[in-house]
């Protein structure tokens, strides 16, 4: 008996308290889900399967030629971005403007 409710007890949907609170109209009520978010979820949850072999990659693997021209790219983008880094230094180093000096107010 006690393993029955036990087990019952770890079933989500199956709340005995909540069933009767709901029914005497005490616990939550249950609201009627809207349109746009039953059309928005789908119908069939695919999980991934676990336990199970995987399939193979959907996108072949890169050659040593492709990962070298790869590498290139990035250097060439990295050489860039430090050039103009540089460039923004060596911008940044100009003097501030000096204070505007403004006339000595005579009429006070």
């Amino acid at each position: 008996m006690f393993t029955a409710v036990g087990v019952a007890g770890c079933n989500g949907s199956f709340n005995p308290v909540r069933d009767v609170a709901s029914a005497v109209g005490a616990g939550p009520q249950m609201a009627v889900t809207p349109d746009f978010v039953a059309r928005s979820r789908p119908t069939n949850l695919e999980y991934m399967p676990i336990g199970t072999a995987s399939e193979g990659r959907p996108t072949p693997a890169r050659s040593a030629a492709e990962i070298k021209a790869a590498e290139a790219e990035l250097d060439a983008i990295r050489a860039r971005n430090e050039a103009a880094g540089a460039a923004a230094i060596e911008m940044g180093k100009t003097p501030p403007p000096q204070p505007v000096r403004l006339p000595a107010n005579t009429s006070q």
